[in-house]
């Protein structure tokens, strides 16, 4: 069967959508610009979000004492030796809210790695606070020429937990902050951390009703992750109760009845994600890499006979 996305997969695979897209597989390579984050430097929290430890998720060759540019030429390296059937590259700004800044540093940030000849395009990855209307004017101008990617950083979409987690925004700045990038044009993905304290199994699934109202070319999910020194770690050593760990197999399972529910034109980017474990307050699922975690994704989606956005009305009325 051929799926609305194009392909027989049964969900509308971050892969695919590359292939339709450029025609072949596209890298990303990380880079860290030495933004930070408004929740950090105090000018609306400090502290950061209670999760994060952005170094678990930073390659080696990722450090914002190298320049754009040698951070580029050392990941295409790297990425070379390791995926020899990438085809072309694009530049991940990966690292805190790599819009928090004046309009002369993000120029010359993305015009840097636009330059590159390796690089096909940009992705950004921010927080929905700190976008407005010049700096997503600036992107839709970059995008007429070269790919561009707006990343937001959600996590929730419930007000409390992202108090909970100081975060620092709202679900509200999120939903203006897509539109705003979805208006422009500009491919717009969204980033949610499945388990969340305090957040159920059935929040987690009603919540897909909000994100399908979201515009939204691409989506991320990742499950909880502890990591050490973080304060959700300190959270966890106090209130385990809190927290919701699920093995491998309930995880996905809940993953399944989630994309279900899921658009069918929204691009799944990831599902899970890993770090390595030196990084790990609480270690629960072992040494799993994401494409075994992939093939587990699809062979359970096979062996129940469903596939992403079967519940909504397209799929119902056939």
């Amino acid at each position: 069967m051929i799926y609305p996305w194009g392909d027989s997969r049964r969900f509308n695979s971050y892969a695919a959508y590359f292939r339709r897209t450029f025609g072949h597989r596209m890298q990303k390579v990380a880079i860290n610009a030495g933004f930070t984050c408004p929740n950090r430097d105090g000018h609306i929290s400090t502290g950061g979000c209670t999760f994060c430890l952005n170094e678990a998720f930073t390659p080696s060759y990722c450090q914002n004492t190298k320049s754009i540019t040698q951070q580029i030429d050392e990941g295409v390296e790297f990425h070379r030796r390791r995926y020899r059937k990438a085809g072309e590259f694009l530049a991940y700004f990966q690292s805190f809210s790599n819009t928090y800044g004046s309009m002369e540093r993000l120029r010359a940030c993305y015009d840097e790695a636009l330059s590159h000849p390796d690089i096909a395009g940009i992705v950004v990855g921010t927080r929905p606070d700190c976008v407005d209307e010049q700096k997503l004017d600036y992107f839709a101008e970059l995008a007429r020429e070269k790919y561009v990617a707006i990343e937001y950083g959600v996590e929730s979409s419930y007000d409390e937990t992202l108090r909970h987690i100081n975060r620092g925004h709202d679900f509200a700045t999120a939903e203006r902050a897509i539109a705003m990038s979805h208006e422009r044009g500009l491919h717009t993905c969204a980033h949610f951390i499945l388990g969340l304290p305090g957040e159920t199994d059935q929040m987690l699934i009603d919540q897909v009703e909000r994100i399908n109202a979201l515009k939204l070319d691409s989506i991320k999910f990742h499950q909880l992750q502890l990591f050490r020194s973080t304060p959700m770690a300190a959270e966890y050593d106090a209130h385990p109760e809190r927290f919701r760990f699920w093995s491998v197999e309930e995880y996905i399972s809940l993953f399944v009845e989630i994309l279900r529910r899921l658009r069918p034109d929204i691009v799944v980017e990831r599902f899970a994600s890993e770090a390595p474990p030196r990084y790990h307050h609480l270690s629960t699922w072992g040494l799993i890499r994401n494409e075994q975690l992939l093939s587990m994704l699809d062979k359970t989606l096979e062996a129940k006979g469903v596939h992403q956005g079967d519940f909504l009305p397209i799929f119902a009325q056939k």
